[in-house]
C-alpha cells in the first residue's frame, strides 16, 4: 500500500497535497496520511527543500522512501526509518562535482 504526498516550497510556505493510491488508511498507521506527511517533512528537511514526488513506507523492513526532486533537477531518495531519522540519501543524479547528495 504506497500513497503520495507533494510539498511545494515557495517564500516558505508550503502547500501540501496528498493523493492515495487505495489503502492508506485513516492517518493512524505507518502508512496513513500523517505518516507520509512528516516522512516528507523530515526528508525535505533533509534535502534542504525541493518537491516531494513520491513516498513509500515498506512494511517488511519498517522505513519509508521519499523522492525529492530538487530546484536544480537533481533527484534524491531520502530513506527514514519508522521513527523518521534519516537513514541514508541517494543521488539519482550526481551534481556537477560529480558527488551524492
Amino acid at each position: 500500500m504506497a500513497g503520495t504526498i507533494v510539498l511545494t516550497l515557495s517564500g516558505g510556505a508550503s502547500a501540501l497535497t496528498f493523493a492515495s493510491s487505495g489503502g492508506v488508511g485513516d492517518g493512524t498507521g505507518a502508512t496513513g496520511t500523517a505518516a507520509l506527511t512528516r516522512a516528507s517533512e523530515a526528508a525535505l528537511v533533509a534535502t534542504g527543500g525541493g518537491l516531494v514526488t513520491a513516498t513509500e513506507f515498506n512494511a517488511e523492513d519498517r522505513y519509508y522512501e521519499v523522492q525529492v526532486a530538487l530546484v536544480d533537477g537533481r533527484q534524491v531518495d531520502v530513506h527514514l526509518d519508522e521513527s523518521f531519522a534519516v537513514v541514508s540519501k541517494i543521488a539519482d543524479v550526481e551534481d556537477s562535482a560529480g558527488t551524492a547528495v
